[in-house]
């Protein structure tokens, strides 16, 4: 049974790309047309019921930006199950508040230039 970008959350997805937050649009100009790592991002991704972000399936990584809406305990405690999900699935989850988006870019990138290049070592590995 298929778990990436099932049909029934096309809408969802096709909608969130088209309001990306400012946060989103600032990443994703640094992801799109694979700028980081020569590595493939796409957008609004969903895997089984959950949208991530940004995905890598090269790399099986998702990226989350979270706004002030994650910080109370319902939503962590959700992000924490999505989060465990994803990990099942041998997805790895970066999470950045879209503040640090924000204040440091460059920082943000370097943390997912790191995971990339780590990533791929492991995937040699096996």
């Amino acid at each position: 049974m298929p778990i990436h970008n099932i049909k029934p959350l096309k809408p969802i997805r096709k909608s969130l790309r088209k309001s990306l937050t400012p946060a989103e649009a600032i990443l994703w100009k640094n992801l799109q047309h694979s700028k980081l790592e020569g590595m493939k991002f796409r957008r609004q991704h969903s895997i089984g019921s959950y949208v991530v972000d940004f995905y890598c399936p090269e790399c099986r990584l998702a990226i989350e930006l979270d706004g002030e809406g994650h910080f109370n305990s319902i939503k962590s405690e959700y992000d924490a199950q999505r989060t465990a999900y994803l990990n099942s699935l041998n997805v790895h989850v970066l999470r950045f508040e879209n503040k640090t988006v924000f204040d440091n870019p460059q920082g943000v990138l370097d943390t997912i230039r790191r995971n990339l290049v780590d990533r791929r070592k492991q995937d040699a590995r096996e």
